[in-house]
Formats: structure tokens, sequence, C-alpha cells
């Protein structure tokens, strides 16, 4: 089997899901614009070859990397990025190469583009918030006038919280519109909730044969745009509700062979779209959740979901394994707030549940941080006490 994958080297771990194909016996062929001499030794011993591009923004450069592999190792089975930014274009490659697996250019506005989002999430029997493509002040006053302050703006098509924003007053939509770029944006009802996920590896047959989910404890807005404390974790267990609709959601989407991750609004009061507890749709992300996570997955699960991706890849289902369940959780740090604790004194403190530590790539400390800590408790309290010691601020 030969298998391409589109920027191997971003996130620093997709290095995890090269090998795991290498170890599977399949030719794994890495496209990236990072010079080979610059790849970690665990990525470079998990490709069979590398091709450098000088820019994977050039479309034209990839496709003579994809050709040139063709030529060398013959038809190319599978092509993926398992990166957001990317989807579009894995999906041209596989269109003019005709690839068999995965989505194609005409699969790209339902899973792309948040407003088609949410058709298929109705078809799923979820729940999402009232919206509008903001268009001219007037059309947007009239919205605001339907569903009331605040509202949320963000681009159509556009990658985690960034240029996302909460509108509170005609202030702060003087301000939007000032400042507003070309990008299409969809304004929303606020839906006062923390936001979770459903995340799976699927089968052929749309079966997950994995599952989890993780929770990010205050507002995402916030810790993107106001340089927040970032409290995130991988749940031990999934709630049933969140299972259903995260299954239902596969379903009527049409997922088949991925790794996704799907987010849903956990609501925190009665409101308009429903009652306190309940699930509503939010996003979905045909790819893994990102950065660090799916290696949070495994240390919460005592498991492999590396492992488990490529052998749904190999072989259509894995015998990896999930052992005893426990939280995981990642406490992300700005350089540009001071905290109480010390690196020394929570490696004292926490020792024994501290599991990494660091700094992140640029990229990623936009939404975690700069300096991330991840750790693994039993309790919910262990982990309360844990974001509250080491995140403390001065």
């Amino acid at each position: 089997m030969n298998f391409l994958y589109i920027s191997p080297n971003f996130p620093d771990n997709h290095w995890l899901f090269c090998r795991r194909l290498k170890d599977n016996g399949v030719t794994v062929l890495g496209v990236g614009d990072c010079p080979y001499s610059d790849l970690s030794w665990e990525l470079r011993s998990s490709l069979t070859e590398y091709y450098w591009v000088p820019s994977l923004e050039d479309y034209d450069e990839v496709y003579r990397a994809a050709a040139f592999f063709i030529h060398k190792y013959g038809r190319i089975d599978y092509l993926e990025s398992n990166n957001e930014y990317w989807l579009e274009q894995d999906a041209a490659l596989r269109e003019d190469f005709n690839i068999p697996t995965g989505f194609r250019p005409a699969d790209m506005p339902a899973i792309k583009y948040k407003s088609r989002m949410k058709e298929g999430y109705a078809r799923a029997g979820i729940p999402t918030a009232l919206y509008h493509m903001v268009d001219d002040r007037a059309g947007c006053e009239a919205f605001i006038r339907q569903v009331g302050y605040p509202v949320i703006v963000k681009p159509d098509n556009g990658v985690g919280a960034n240029n996302t924003y909460k509108l509170s007053n005609d202030a702060d939509l003087d301000i939007f519109f000032a400042q507003k770029d070309g990008k299409r944006y969809i304004m929303e009802e606020f839906i006062d909730g923390s936001i979770v996920s459903y995340d799976a590896i699927v089968n052929s047959s749309g079966e997950p044969i994995y599952e989890a989910g993780n929770l990010t404890i205050g507002s995402i807005m916030d810790t993107v745009n106001l340089r927040r404390s970032c409290r995130l974790l991988i749940r031990d267990r999934l709630p049933d509700a969140l299972r259903d609709m995260g299954r239902a959601a596969l379903q009527a989407f049409g997922v088949k062979k991925r790794m996704v991750h799907f987010e849903f609004f956990h609501l925190s009061r009665d409101q308009r779209i429903g009652k306190e507890g309940d699930y509503v749709g939010l996003e979905v992300n045909m790819r893994p959740c990102g950065g660090i996570l799916p290696t949070m997955m495994n240390y919460a699960h005592s498991t492999d979901v590396y492992q488990i991706w490529a052998d749904m890849i190999c072989f259509d289902r894995s015998y990896k394994s999930v052992g005893e369940p426990a939280f995981c959780v990642l406490a992300g740090r700005r350089s540009s707030r001071s905290y109480q604790m010390p690196m020394g004194e929570i490696l004292r403190e926490f020792g024994d549940h501290v599991l990494e530590f660091g700094a992140v790539d640029e990229a990623i400390a936009t939404d975690m941080g700069e300096y991330i800590i991840i750790a693994r408790f039993r309790t919910m309290e262990e982990v309360t006490a844990f974001f509250d010691r080491v995140l403390a601020e001065y």
C-alpha cells in the first residue's frame, strides 16, 4: 500500500501516524515544505521517501511531487494531511490523481463551511444556533433584533477560534464592520455553554472503532483573543448523550475511514435552543483534534490512537486495547502572564501526575499558550485542584 502524507512534520506529533503506518508495512511517502535536514530523526525514519517543496501553498509544486511518487512507486492508495488547513488541497489531489479514498472537492462545502455544517447536524436531528450570513449593517441589525445581543461572528470557512468575536452591543458591531476583512462571515446567536467534542476513528462502514472527547473549561474565544490560560482535558469517559449525538453526526455527514473531531455546546442554562445540560451542534472537523491532543488520548485511555488509526487504514479494524480510563489535562501558560508556581514547584507537588511539559510551536501557542503542562488524574476534583494551582496568577 502506498500512502502519501502531506505535511507530515506539522504538527510535530504527526510523525507517529507515519510510524504506525510504516510498522504496518505501508510505503509512506511525505511531501512538505520543511527541508529534509530539518525533519526530526523520528519522522525521517518513518518515511520511505520525502519530497521537499518550497511552499505547500503552491499547488503545482505539490502536484509535481505526487506525480513523481506515482511514477516511482505506482498508484497512491491513500492521501491525507490530517490537517484542517490542507483539506481542500488534499481533495483536489485525490481528484486529479483519482485516489479512491477520502473526500473530493465536491464534498468540501458541506464540511468546510460552518453554515453548511448546520445542514448535516439537522439531518442528524441535532439543533444548532440560529445564524445570518453577514451582508450589510441593516441585515445584521435585523438578525440581532431577532436573537438579541450578544452575537458571535466568525469566518464561514475558518480554522479554530481565529477571527471569532463576541459582539455585545452596537459599538462592538461598529468596530466589527470597521475592521472586517474580505472573508465571508457568519453571525450566530450566542449559546451559553462549554465546548465539548466527540472524537472518533471510523472504519469503512462508518462505524467508530475508537471514541473519545475533550472539554475546554472557559471560553475558547477568550483563551485565544484575550490570551488567557488554557484549561483543557480529555474525558475519562464519554457521556451517553454525547456519544449518541456523535454517532448520529457520523452517519449524517457520511464519515468513513477517517479520524474526526466534532464540536458541541453543553448548555450551561435553559435557553431558546434547549435545557441546561443539553448538547447542541457547533461544527465538524474532518481530521484529528489538534496539536498534542491525540497523544493526550493515549494517556487518558492507556492506548495508542496512532496505531488504531493506522490499523483502520490497513485492516479496517484494530486489536489495540483501551485500558483503565482517566482524565488527561493540559494547562497552557501564556508568556504575557505571571504565574505563582514555578515549574520546579509544580513538579514537586504534582510530579507523580505530570507526563510532559515544555514550550510549544508558535502556530499552536495561539490556542494553547506558549508553555504547556500535561498531567493525568483519576478524579475531576484532582483536575480542578491542579488547574487552580498551576494557573494561579499574581
